[in-house]
């Protein structure tokens, strides 16, 4: 009887032979299932991203009119490998008199002013109308002015300049020329915005052409250090949220996810990524869309968001025609991360979509962007309660941070 009881005991407390055989086979089929789907789909997947960028020939430019707008602090040396040759050929391409090139140089250390104007000279024989502003105020005589606008204080117990609101000035500096291009009746059909970056004519036409041409804003993908993604700050996905991870496929969002699966244009709420066409029109408008900081007051709650998000939040067109990136687009901040996202063969490997997928789905599954939301939801209501009637369109671009000028760049405080 001993062994009866023993026998009935193991039942109880582990399940029939059958029952345990029967989890196992299903478990089993499980595993054969999820494997075979993964290889279905990291194959599925890379094809897509390896055949996009195969391109038989340059593609045809855009007959459009571009008002390029760039600025430059201590950029010598991407200016004169690549930066410079590569504006000139684009003036060459559309034509001298279908661009007009708007640069913004602040207080540089190195020759990033000798470069612009080896540039300004290339450009004069072109016969390219241009503004190059070459300034000779530095970050040390901007945070050593009067306090005034954009100035906060700071738990270091100063009253500094915040960073995105110098950044804002600067950006509407390369966009004045519009104003008398306009009064002139000199037209253009998108502003072409041009980070510090290594670029060619090909990248740019196929900015242009995202979605059909049809868009409020279209960026690229910019790169420093290959395979992370640089532009942080600015680029939220579909759904408004901060990238999932920093390496493809980046985002939390399904709609931006499988677009950029099929290499297709990525909806997005935000992005700027290095180099960015929009629609004039909303520029010559009254009153015209321009860069700007969030308040000084909202900022005071250690909020931020970049001038470069922004401006998709206060952009007229962003709703109705969407803000697109391009992920056939890649731009580097320097020659070799260019080099990097460009190889001979796939962009990206079979083994790094297929770990990617798996770690961007963990990330998704196992957390949240709620409480960083939650956070700014908080400080904005708190703000709101204060300061009755304003309100705070681009919500989605806040982060918890405060960010001011430094003579020699900028400084989290």
């Amino acid at each position: 009887m001993v062994p009866t009881t023993s026998y009935a005991s193991s039942i109880l407390r582990h399940g029939s032979p059958r029952r345990i055989g029967l989890r196992r086979r299903l478990l089993r089929g499980l595993l054969i299932c999820m494997v075979a789907w993964t290889v279905l789909e990291v194959l599925y997947i890379h094809r897509l991203v390896s055949t996009a960028d195969i391109v038989d020939a340059r593609p045809a430019p855009q007959s459009e009119r571009l008002f390029i707008a760039s600025m430059h602090w201590n950029n010598e040396a991407i200016l004169r490998s690549h930066w410079n040759d590569a504006v000139i050929e684009l003036a060459k391409v559309f034509g001298p008199d279908n661009v007009f090139v708007s640069v913004f140089e602040s207080g540089s250390w190195d020759d990033t002013k000798g470069a612009l104007r080896e540039l300004d000279a290339s450009l004069d024989r072109l016969g390219v109308r241009r503004n190059i502003t070459l300034s000779d105020t530095t970050h040390q005589d901007e945070i050593s002015a009067p306090p005034g606008e954009g100035w906060i204080d700071t738990a270091r117990h100063q009253k500094e300049l915040r960073r995105i609101s110098y950044l804002a000035r600067l950006r509407n500096w390369t966009l004045r020329p519009l104003e008398d291009l306009s009064r002139q009746g000199i037209t253009f059909d998108k502003v072409l915005f041009l980070n510090d970056v290594v670029f060619t004519v090909d990248d740019v036409i196929s900015l242009l052409g995202t979605n059909g041409g049809t868009y409020a804003a279209a960026c690229s993908l910019d790169f420093s250090n290959p395979p992370l993604y640089y532009d942080t700050f600015a680029l939220r996905d579909a759904s408004g949220d901060e990238h999932a991870m920093q390496t493809w496929p980046y985002f939390r969002s399904a709609t931006s996810r499988h677009a950029l699966y099929a290499m297709s244009p990525v909806p997005v709420k935000s992005c700027w990524n290095g180099m960015v066409a929009m629609p004039i029109d909303p520029f010559v408008s009254t009153p015209p869309l321009r860069f700007r900081a969030i308040s000084d007051s909202l900022a005071q709650s250690h909020l931020e968001g970049s001038e470069c998000c922004l401006i998709h939040a206060d952009n007229p067109l962003s709703q109705a025609m969407g803000v697109y990136l391009n992920p056939r687009v890649r731009v580097g901040y320097n020659p070799a991360a260019y080099a990097a996202v460009h190889p001979t063969g796939a962009w990206l490997s079979l083994q790094h979509v297929t770990l990617a997928l798996w770690e961007n789905r963990l990330r998704r599954w196992m957390t949240t962007p709620s409480l960083k939301q939650l956070v700014v939801r908080r400080r904005i209501s708190r703000w709101q309660d204060d300061h009755a009637g304003e309100e705070e369109p681009g919500e989605f671009c806040l982060i918890n941070e405060m960010q001011v000028l430094a003579d020699n760049g900028w400084a989290h405080v």
